[in-house]
Formats: C-alpha cells, sequence, structure tokens
C-alpha cells in the first residue's frame, strides 16, 4: 500500500542538521505515527513520504520554507523586564510559552530588557532525514474523525480552541471546535 492522503503511517526517522549532528530520532523509540495529508508533519517531509511504502527508506532535504519557516528578524524582540514577574530568574536559552501558547527563546537579559526570540528554534534551518516507512494502512473512520489519540482530530486541544492552536474557529487539524 503507497502514502497517500488519510492512509496510517508508522515511520523511524533520524533527523539531522546540515553538520550532521542529530535534532532527533525515533530510532530506539516507538516509530512517528501520523494520518498523511492532515498537516502533522512539517510538509517538505510529508511531501516526500507522499507515495512510498512499507519498507522504504530514504534521505530527505527539507529546505527551511517546507519546514519550519524562514528566519523572521522581526520576531525577534525586546521586553521591558517589568512586564515578567519579578522574583523569576531568566537566564539565556530558556524557553518558555508566550501568549497563545507560542514558545520563545531568550537571546539576551540586561537589568532592563529581555530580548525574546518567537520563531521556531528550527527556522531558516535546511533539514536532513533519514527515514524508513515501517508502516501504511487506511485511517479507520474514528481516527479520520478525532485522530490517532482522540480528542479534538488528535490535534491535542482536546474541543478547547483558546490554546491558540485554532484558526478560523477550528484547529489546525481541521475538526470544527
Amino acid at each position: 500500500m503507497k502514502i497517500s492522503n488519510d492512509k496510517v503511517v508508522s515511520i523511524e526517522y533520524t533527523l539531522k542538521n546540515a553538520d550532521g549532528q542529530i535534532i532527533d530520532t525515533s530510532v530506539g523509540n516507538a516509530p512517528l505515527e501520523y494520518i498523511h495529508g492532515r498537516g502533522y508533519l512539517i510538509s517538505g517531509l510529508e511531501k516526500d513520504l507522499e507515495g512510498k511504502s512499507e519498507g522504504e527508506e530514504f534521505t530527505s532535504e527539507i529546505e527551511p520554507k517546507d519546514a519550519y519557516g524562514e528566519f523572521d528578524e522581526s520576531m525577534v524582540v525586546d521586553v521591558d523586564r517589568k512586564q515578567f514577574p519579578e522574583g523569576i530568574e531568566i537566564e539565556e536559552g530558556m524557553q518558555f510559552e508566550a501568549e497563545y501558547g507560542q514558545l520563545v527563546t531568550v537571546k539576551s537579559v540586561t537589568k532592563d530588557k529581555i530580548t525574546i526570540d518567537a520563531n521556531h528554534p528550527l527556522a531558516g534551518v535546511k533539514l536532513f532525514f533519514d527515514v524508513k516507512v515501517v508502516s501504511v494502512r487506511d485511517a479507520s473512520p474514528e481516527e479520520l474523525s478525532t485522530g490517532l489519540y482522540g480528542g479534538c482530530g488528535g490535534c491535542g486541544c482536546d474541543g478547547d480552541c483558546s490554546s491558540g492552536d485554532c484558526s478560523s474557529g477550528g484547529c489546525g487539524c481541521g475538526c470544527d471546535c
């Protein structure tokens, strides 16, 4: 069976940067399982998986625009230290969740200002994947309506679209919250 929309796909992968450093891997853990065509993976990898079959192994080079986007300098901003709670030590490299669940990284800290970066940590980075397709099967009607792991389309909002993962009144996973 070939990978196409609404198939449940299980893959093993190793993600590396241009220097060959491993960023993430499923090897030694359970394979990554997702429903194809629902936007669960970065678009470049999902595109490269299209049409592959169980047992196939391949490498994939994903440009930033097809992964986590280009680095956007406008998403690096200085915030007045007074906007953070007193008594909390903030250090360079820390990550925290900002408004609407957006992950931000602290780039620098001074007495009066904190520079934060709201870009994804892999924005602007070309990604290199080694992938093995472990299995491909049809998704059940239940999986198509609730996702692989239940809840609201499987996107994790569990019907609560106030998390900021939603657009136009629904989650990015296509359900109608």
